[in-house]
């Protein structure tokens, strides 16, 4: 069969397009920018890409079109897609029914920590024998490709709560249909598409709703939003983790030690994990439930995790220069921004180099707890993207640390490199390229 997948260089169709080349379909793919390293991951799998949204980009016709959730109507090649008759489906929907279809599906969902907890559990299940296809909003170190089709029944996926279609409003996640659910957390975000929380907390609902009686819901038990929603209705087994879940944790050091209570006996076992901060340690006591649930002692799953060696743009490093060490990070919430600094944290200054490019960033939405986020750092350096509709200045004057903003990359790493000294960390964070500004910024300092 060939495919075409319109909007193809996105990680999620990207991902989706890797699935079916593996399934053995003919796939080629059309997008806007069309530029490394997903075109040339994609090519070097065989698939063609057509660079434009024109008709051409359907010509000769395939035998099915998926279409990612940046078409939208009046676009030549959806116009086109419409009025030929060609059958097509969203890319979740196309997930749904060609791959994830009698398999135990693992889903992890949540306003933040899906990434990293999806990693985790994927990458256990690996380790544990179970050959799990995945399909992830970023790119494990251990596998280096963030999809894989998988030799097993199960496959773990990143449930995400962003709509399906031009043509199917819902969130991604209803097309998943879990039997394992982990729950992260619930705030605000995209606030270009959710009028408020409550419309966010519906769109969980549904997700709940989806889940069988037989299956497992795992939900972080310090999350009030969470609660509401599964004060809505929850038909499944519900395990709840953190501090007083089912699934507790404690971190010392590296070490931690995982216990789960299951009445009056209670399975508990400890291990090396490196990687910083404790809302990794909160990620992988969610992976060690999920994978709990499909049978891998947690014995197995600490061993596993000793050895993970994390995401890439999830605090990973990008150089280290003069005892500089520049991180690249994907933190662009609030709530993200704010654990990336507090797992950074420690001896020596902690700088947050930040780009507000998300949507909701750019509509205002977190402009009044961005200060809150930074408050860590010992130095915030800010990029001011075309678009921003709020007072950046405003939002952030009341941090105590200096701050810099520009609008010319040049000029703010210029300044990063005026004010980095031996013993920084300096954590550049963005939901997108930030100009290869990590990068740039590790050159810079090795020039200086």
């Amino acid at each position: 069969m060939h495919v075409h997948i319109l909007g193809i260089c996105g990680t999620f169709m990207g991902g989706v397009a890797v699935l079916a080349r593996q399934a053995g379909h003919r796939v080629t793919g059309s997008d806007q920018h069309v530029y490394p390293p997903m075109s040339t991951q994609l090519e070097s799998l065989g698939i063609g890409l057509h660079e434009g949204y024109d008709a051409a980009a359907l010509q000769p016709a395939p035998d099915s079109v998926v279409v990612g959730n940046v078409m939208s109507r009046g676009s030549p090649v959806v116009e086109h897609l419409l009025d030929s008759g060609l059958p097509y489906s969203s890319g979740p929907q196309w997930l749904a029914e060609h791959v994830l279809a009698g398999r135990h599906v693992l889903a992890v969902a949540g306003t933040h920590g899906k990434t990293s907890t999806a990693s985790m559990l994927a990458w256990i299940l690996d380790y544990a024998g179970l050959e799990p296809g995945f399909l992830i909003g970023g790119v494990p170190v251990d596998f280096g490709v963030s999809a894989r089709l998988g030799e097993s029944e199960y496959f773990v996926v990143e449930a995400d709560e962003y709509d399906t279609a031009f043509f199917d409003k819902r969130s991604k996640f209803v097309h998943y249909r879990p039997a394992t659910l982990v729950l992260t957390n619930l705030e605000f975000d995209h606030a270009d598409i959710f009028a408020d929380l409550a419309a966010i907390r519906t769109q969980f609902h549904h997700l709940l709703r989806t889940v069988p009686r037989r299956g497992t819901v795992i939900a972080h038990a310090a999350s009030g939003e969470l609660d509401k929603v599964l004060a809505m209705g929850c038909w499944s087994q519900l395990l709840r983790y953190g501090d007083d879940g089912d699934w507790t944790v404690q971190r010392n050091g590296d070490r931690l030690e995982i216990r789960l209570h299951a009445g009056d006996k209670a399975v508990s076992a400890a291990g090396e994990f490196g990687w910083p901060g404790i809302h990794n340690a909160h990620n992988a006591l969610a992976a060690c439930a999920a994978a709990r649930d499909v049978g891998v002692p947690l014995e197995t799953s600490l061993e596993a995790l000793s050895r993970w060696r994390g995401v890439r743009r999830r605090l990973e490093v990008a150089g280290t220069v003069a005892g500089i060490t520049v991180y690249d990070d994907f933190a662009h919430h609030p709530t993200e921004i704010a654990a990336t600094l507090e797992a950074l944290g420690g001896t020596g200054r902690v700088v947050a180099v930040l780009e507000p490019r998300s949507n909701s960033m750019k509509s205002g939405a977190h402009a009044d707890t961005l200060a809150a986020s930074l408050a860590a750092a010992d130095g915030v350096f800010i990029f001011r993207p075309p678009g921003l509709e709020w007072n950046l200045e405003a939002a952030v004057k009341t941090l105590r640390s200096p701050v810099t903003i520009s609008e010319k990359l040049d000029s703010l790493i210029e300044s990063i490199c005026s004010f980095a000294r031996a013993g920084d960390r300096i954590a550049v964070m963005s939901n997108g390229g930030f100009g290869g500004l990590p990068g740039r910024l590790v050159a810079a300092l090795q020039a200086r």
